[in-house]
């Protein structure tokens, strides 16, 4: 079934431009109340710090070196502090334990239909979102737990949502695919492949057209590449200069089909063509934050969009309906886990520069597996939406509305 939705939604996207102008519609429309709603909003854990207001700071040299296209790469070396380093660390843990219990709710029929989880990954989210500010605008996939999270959203929003009670994201009538956060210009979750791409350039016409100094992000991974919507999005994009930042996770899979079988092209930041790119290694969230800062600065300069290709990983499989292990060996995940696991990546940085001991680590996952655990039992304690809710943001004026028939002569008019 998954697999047909994914067909289906190939050929049932709006085009590249009617979404353009749907989304700036929507982002003009939404940002006066969004705003407002921002101010009152507080991060469910540690807030961003910016380098330049601490007395921490330190420069941190990048191994994996960037591969560029039709650009000049960014530095290897990243500038950052303690305070962030622990941060995104902090981050990341929280990601990971809420997939993992999002795991556990959906083996135990507490969550049902779709669910794609991101452990693995969560350098791409936690870099990112340390390069940007809540007035950039993100759009993603239907892999968006922790993009929420990132954005400034709460545990329990997700799980809430993940559950289908009224305390998620979208009040329970989303799930998995839909979460969303209008006043962190977090545009959502998208069920239909590819179909966030056009929506991106739309964000993006939105803040050029208002003439602000910020970035839309839409994030696709490699298995949306092919894509014909992200192309020709990318075409007006470039051609009115848009400041698009196009995000490509590449976690090597589309769904149970690797890159070589569906890809004759895998160099996926090459894919623009007339469009600088760059490819980040995924799993490093210091480097993902150097990459997002280096293209934003290229976006708001007004040279036009950018893409990143980032190389990551994902542990599980596609969904969860899917066990992951039918396209791939055990020992390549376990390898993955061993040599570039993001969160570890990060705790091993922690204890080679002394930042903090092996004890104070400790205590900061356990305070990210309570908070986790304090979500999971309040979203079960959540209600389900009323049945009303069911009719909610439908058109019931149905007077003078008339239905064409299967041939031309037939009207049927509702009454």
């Amino acid at each position: 079934n998954e697999r047909a939705d994914a067909q289906t939604g190939c050929h049932s996207a709006m085009t590249a431009g009617a979404l353009l102008r749907a989304a700036a519609r929507s982002f003009a429309s939404n940002r006066s109340s969004g705003l407002a709603v921002a101010a009152q909003q507080t991060r469910s854990f540690a807030k961003k710090t910016e380098v330049s207001d601490i007395s921490d700071a330190l420069t941190v040299e990048i191994p994996v070196p960037f591969e560029a296209h039709r650009i000049e790469p960014p530095t290897q070396f990243v500038e950052t502090s303690k305070t962030e380093i622990v941060e995104m660390f902090t981050q990341a843990y929280l990601m990971r334990r809420l997939e993992i219990a999002s795991d556990v709710l959906y083996k135990g029929k507490f969550i049902r239909g779709f669910c794609h989880l991101y452990d693995g990954q969560e350098a791409v989210c936690v870099g990112m979102e340390a390069a940007l500010t809540k007035d950039d605008a993100i759009v993603t996939s239907y892999r968006d737990h922790c993009t929420h999270l990132g954005r400034g959203g709460t545990p329990l929003e997700v799980m809430a949502e993940l559950m289908g009670r009224v305390d998620g994201a979208s009040k329970g009538m989303g799930g998995s695919m839909h979460m969303y956060k209008r006043d962190a210009h977090f545009f959502g979750g998208n069920g239909i492949v590819g179909a966030q791409t056009p929506i991106g350039a739309g964000l993006a016409f939105a803040m050029q057209y208002e003439k602000r100094p910020n970035v839309a992000v839409a994030m696709y991974g490699d298995g949306a590449a092919n894509q014909g919507q992200l192309f020709e999005a990318l075409n007006i994009a470039a051609l009115w200069d848009l400041p698009l930042i196009y995000v490509c996770e590449n976690n090597h899979y589309g769904m149970g089909t690797a890159v070589a079988k569906s890809a004759k092209s895998p160099e996926y930041y090459k894919r623009g063509d007339y469009v600088p790119g760059l490819k980040v290694d995924g799993m490093d969230a210091l480097a993902v934050k150097k990459a997002m800062a280096f293209a934003k600065a290229h976006c708001v300069s007004g040279k036009g969009p950018i893409v990143l290709e980032m190389d990551t990983y994902r542990y599980h499989g596609h969904s969860m309906s899917d066990p992951g292990s039918t396209y791939r060996t055990r020992d390549e995940i376990t390898g993955i886990r061993q040599e570039r696991d993001p969160v570890e990546r990060l705790r091993k940085l922690i204890l080679e520069k002394d930042l903090l001991d092996p004890a104070e680590i400790k205590t900061i996952e356990k305070a990210q597996r309570k908070i986790v655990d304090d979500a999971v039992a309040a979203g079960k304690a959540s209600p389900e939406p009323p049945t009303e809710n069911l009719m909610r943001n439908m058109n019931q004026a149905t007077a003078n509305v008339v239905i064409r028939g299967v041939d031309s002569q037939t009207r049927t008019a509702l009454f």
